[in-house]
Parts: structure tokens; C-alpha cells; sequence
């Protein structure tokens, strides 16, 4: 049963990622009405934002964007730092949402900030010790109850960032539709696109929970 969870939850998220791309692909075709670049509209956000303190930087890759709060930069990709696109319009509002966040306190980014340096080190052991539980599990269930508990956490981890990249998408979309960067059709598809990026994130945390839920029914089949 765990094994047949696991296949239908990876089935849906190699189909959502696949529809994520097709349509960052769709919407990267669209020119933008304002011909605005996505470094342009990133800066503009920030600067109407009050944030003057976050730099806006091309990275490596395709879909790579991000937002560094350690550092404070918006980190797009070459497609939308220099598109002028409505998926490049979509896609640098998002990560300007965050620095929004960030600069805002806004309490799910903040409580995420706080896991990442604990997930940090426990994801470079977690799968060894899991391992190593499921080996031992006729011996002793300590290591499992240990791995179990840091892949717990994890998959809080993963929930937290829900609400985080929701919030971003729905600071991102109010600002453009606001400001007229985007007309009536090119927000549709503005909000199209995100939507299925934010499923990205719904799929990864269901898979976790589900991963999560088949090692405690191990565990509690061991301790039974």
C-alpha cells in the first residue's frame, strides 16, 4: 500500500512539474504590454516596496530563481532576468514578494528561516540513519525512531513553505495588478503560471507526509 502511495504521489509530481514548465514555456512566448524586463520590474517592486537594501542578480540555469535572505539578493534565472515576458513579469514579482516578507517579518518566513541551519546538517545524515534503522529494525528500533523524527521535521519544514510561497504568489499578483504591469489577460497568466508553481511545492509536501507515514507505520509495526 506504501509502495503504491508513493508511486501515484511521484506520478503527480512529474505530471505538475512537467505542466510547470509547458506553461512557463507558454508564457514566456507572451510579450509583455509595458515591455518591462524582469529585472526592471523586480527593482521597481523592491524600490515601491521601501526596499532599498536588495540587490536583484542574474543566476546560473532555468527555473533557479530565488530569493536569499542571508545575503538579500533576488536571484532570477537569464530567462527572466532578461525576458520581458509575462512568465518573467510572473515569476520576478514572486521572489520580490519574498524580499517583501523578509523585510515585513512576516512570521511563516521567519519561523521557515529558523529550520533551515537544524535541516541543514540533519539532511546530510537523515538517510543514513533511516537506513540503517530499517536494517536494524529485528534489533533494535532506535536508530528508525531517531530517523523518523528528523524526516518528521522535514516534512513540517515542507508544510511551513506552503503558506510562504502561497503568500509571495498573492503579494506578487496584487502588486503587478495594481501598478498595470500586467493588462487583464497577461494577470490571468501571470496567475496561471504561479498557481502551478505553487503546486510544485503542494505535491513535494504530500509526498513527504506520505513518505513520512509509511516509515511510522514501520516503526509501529516493529514496536506492535
Amino acid at each position: 500500500m506504501g509502495i503504491l502511495i508513493a508511486l501515484i504521489v511521484m506520478g503527480v509530481s512529474f505530471y505538475v512539474q512537467w505542466r510547470l514548465k509547458s506553461k512557463f514555456e507558454e508564457y514566456s512566448q507572451v510579450g509583455l504590454s509595458n515591455g518591462m524586463s524582469g529585472k526592471e520590474i523586480a527593482e521597481t517592486m523592491l524600490r515601491e516596496s521601501g526596499i532599498y537594501d536588495v540587490r536583484v542578480v542574474s543566476v546560473e540555469g532555468r527555473l533557479t530563481d530565488h530569493y536569499n535572505p542571508q545575503d538579500k539578493t533576488v536571484n532570477l534565472s537569464p530567462d527572466v532576468y532578461y525576458g520581458r515576458s509575462v512568465a518573467a513579469a510572473a515569476v520576478a514579482s514572486h521572489e520580490c514578494g519574498h524580499a517583501v516578507q523578509h523585510a515585513t517579518a512576516y512570521s511563516w518566513l521567519q519561523f521557515r528561516s529558523q529550520m533551515v541551519p537544524f535541516l541543514s546538517v540533519a539532511s546530510q545524515y537523515m538517510q543514513w540513519i533511516i537506513f540503517i534503522g530499517v536494517l536494524l529494525i529485528n534489533t533494535t528500533v532506535i536508530p528508525l525512531t531517531i530517523g523518523v523524527a528528523l524526516f518528521a521535521v522535514t516534512t513540517l519544514f515542507s508544510f511551513i513553505t506552503l503558506p510562504v510561497e502561497y503568500d509571495a504568489s498573492n503579494r506578487a499578483l496584487a502588486w503587478i495588478q495594481k501598478n498595470r504591469i500586467v493588462n487583464e489577460r497577461e494577470y490571468i497568466m501571470s496567475a496561471d503560471a504561479l498557481k502551478w508553481a505553487a503546486r510544485t511545492y503542494l505535491v513535494a509536501a504530500i509526498g513527504s507526509l506520505a513518505t513520512l507515514l509509511y516509515y511510522v507505520s514501520l516503526l509501529m509495526g516493529r514496536r506492535d
